[in-house]
């Protein structure tokens, strides 16, 4: 599974037939740019991105209430992934809304995360079960809770072997664009 930020498009790169297109919430300033970028992108299967308790910058969010008209009629949208998830809690409130045709992907960014995986992937009624690891966001978060970092690799190796003994689809960062080209701040700032 190949997916290519929204940012790539910016410049003129284009995206592999079999890519999947992922627009990152954080990074849209509201819906309608959302909608623009989805009929822009309506021969490509996206993956969106929401962010929930998101702290750091860019920190737009959407409610759930907000967003499932657009998912209803946008049927490119086959991944929800979403961020924070530490246990199957955290699904229920997508579980209940959204249509199978939607595959919902967990963002595992903590240590609580990781030890209740079994429980979250249970939560997940697909034939194919994808997770996403934030692996910043897990360092950040044993670091902010006084837990020795020296643990992340341990954690990491935990939620690999859990994800190949159970034929789940495990997401991992594989590098980022850096450019000299971006101009925007307000992305950044509120």
């Amino acid at each position: 599974m190949l997916i290519i930020s929204q940012n790539l498009s910016n410049y003129e790169i284009s995206l592999p037939d079999d890519s999947l297109y992922r627009i990152n919430l954080a990074w849209i300033n509201n819906l309608d740019e959302l909608i623009t970028l989805l009929n822009k992108h309506s021969n490509h299967k996206i993956f969106l991105d929401l962010p929930i308790n998101r702290t750091k910058p860019p920190n737009n969010s959407y409610s759930l209430n907000d967003l499932v008209p657009i998912l209803n009629s946008h049927s490119n949208i086959r991944y929800l992934a979403i961020s924070n998830v530490n246990s199957k809690n955290d699904l229920n409130p997508f579980i209940s809304v959204l249509s199978k045709s939607i595959s919902i992907v967990p963002k595992i960014e903590s240590a609580e995360g990781i030890s209740n995986i079994k429980e979250i992937t249970d939560a997940l009624d697909y034939d194919e079960k994808v997770i996403m690891l934030d692996h910043d966001d897990l360092y950040s978060s044993l670091a902010h809770s006084n837990e020795s970092t020296s643990n992340f690799k341990n954690y990491i190796n935990k939620l690999i072997k859990f994800c190949n003994e159970n034929n789940i689809i495990l997401l991992r960062t594989i590098g980022v664009i850096f450019s000299d080209k971006e101009k925007r701040s307000t992305q950044y700032m509120k």
